[in-house]
């Protein structure tokens, strides 16, 4: 189970929404071996004046917040990241520099889905890769 929110000034977010959404989600079954048809993804386009970025980033500055079941290998983890930077950068032309990814794991037991516990869900896929 995982979400993914992605942040950005709506401008240079809007136009590569569903580009980007299939490159993040290529990168998610390839790394950590999702199902092709298990997907959720949330778009925050901002206004440039609600969304401050460091020094040296450029209006397509993306910030990717992946929530996600806890178990996942560290090496695993960082195939997704290396993956992502790889990907976006090929595909969206958003430099590596532009984005920043957060993963934040969770035990399933936190989750809530299908009108039951995570814990008590039996999943289609194996989350410990």
């Amino acid at each position: 189970m995982s979400q993914i929110k992605i942040y950005g000034i709506k401008e240079a977010l809007n136009p590569v929404k569903a580009r980007l959404s299939d490159v993040i989600h290529s990168c998610v079954v390839d790394a950590l071996h999702f199902p092709a048809d298990k997907r959720a993804h949330r778009f925050f386009p901002m206004e440039a004046e609600d969304f401050y970025s460091p020094a040296g980033r450029t209006n397509r500055y993306t910030i990717i917040e992946i929530s996600m079941f806890e178990g996942r290998s560290v090496e695993a983890k960082t195939h997704l990241i290396r993956l992502l930077f790889e990907r976006i950068g090929q595909e969206i032309g958003i430099s590596p520099n532009d984005v920043e990814v957060t993963i934040t794991e969770t035990p399933r037991h936190n989750w809530g889905f299908r009108g039951l516990p995570g814990h008590e869900i039996d999943l289609n896929y194996q989350v410990e890769v």
